[in-house]
C-alpha cells in the first residue's frame, strides 16, 4: 500500500523493532521533530524507526485562508466548530503510513502515534479508533477533536493503550484548561493517561524530551 505523505525516515539502529510515527503542528513540517530523535539518547537495544511526515497544504481559515501545511483547517481560536471532514481525511492518512510500518515488518503493538498541536489531535484521534493494539500515544500541546463521537467509535482492543499527554501552562495557542479538559475526557472513558505539565509556551522542552524518552523505553521496552 502506497500513502500520499512524503516523510522523512530516521533510525537509532539497523533493523528496527519498533516504529514512532510523529506528526507535526500546524505550518510546520517534517523535519520539525527530526533533531529531537538524538537527544532522546534511546538505548541501543531497542532500534526505532521514527517517521515524520508532511502535512498536505491546504488553506487555514485562521491564517486567512492562506495554504500550509495542515492537518485539518481551524475555523477560530480556542475552540467551536471543529473541520471533521478534515481530521477524519487525516486519520485515514494516518492509517496508511500505520499499515506501510506493518507491511515492513513491524506488528502494530511496536508503533507508537505521536503528534504535536494539531499533529497530536490527529494522533488522539486515529489511536483510539485503531483496529490493533498499539504501543502508545505521545500527544503533545494539544487536545482531543471529535469528543463526542469517540465512545462509540473506539475499539475495545485500544482501551488499555497508554497515552502521555504533555502541556506547557503559558501555552498561548491551546489553553492548559482545553488539553486539561480532553485529558478529563480521556479519563472518563477508561484510558491511562500519563499527564504533565511544564513551565513553557507552544512547544518542546529538555525535561519533556527526557519523559518522552522514559515513556517510550517503558512501553516498547516491555513488549516481547
Amino acid at each position: 500500500m502506497t500513502h500520499p505523505l512524503e516523510t522523512i525516515e530516521v533510525e537509532t539502529g539497523s533493523q528496527p523493532v519498533a516504529a514512532v510515527i510523529w506528526l507535526h503542528g500546524l505550518g510546520a513540517d517534517a523535519r520539525d521533530f527530526e533533531p529531537v530523535v538524538p537527544e532522546l539518547r534511546l538505548p541501543a537495544s531497542l532500534p526505532v524507526r521514527f517517521v515524520f511526515p508532511n502535512a498536505p497544504q491546504r488553506p487555514v481559515t485562521i491564517n486567512m485562508g492562506m495554504r500550509m501545511r495542515a492537518w485539518y483547517d481551524i475555523f477560530q481560536l480556542g475552540g467551536g466548530p471543529e473541520d471533521e471532514a478534515g481530521i477524519r481525511e487525516s486519520q485515514g492518512l494516518l492509517e496508511k503510513l500505520i499499515a506501510t510500518q506493518k507491511q515492513s515488518g513491524i506488528p502494530a503493538r511496536k508503533i507508537v502515534l505521536a503528534g504535536f498541536s494539531q499533529g497530536g489531535a490527529i494522533v488522539l484521534q486515529a489511536a483510539p479508533r485503531h483496529a490493533e493494539r498499539l504501543a502508545g500515544v505521545m500527544a503533545l500541546s494539544t487536545y482531543l477533536p471529535l469528543q463526542g463521537d469517540l465512545e462509540k467509535e473506539r475499539k475495545a482492543i485500544n482501551n488499555d493503550l497508554p497515552i502521555f499527554m504533555a502541556h506547557g501552562s503559558f501555552d498561548p495557542m491551546i489553553p492548559m484548561a482545553r488539553a486539561a479538559q480532553s485529558r478529563d475526557a480521556l479519563a472518563a472513558l477508561g484510558y491511562a493517561v500519563e499527564w504533565r505539565e511544564y513551565p513553557m509556551p507552544h512547544s518542546v522542552c529538555p525535561e519533556e524530551i527526557a519523559d518522552i524518552a522514559a515513556f517510550l523505553v517503558r512501553i516498547l521496552g516491555s513488549i516481547p
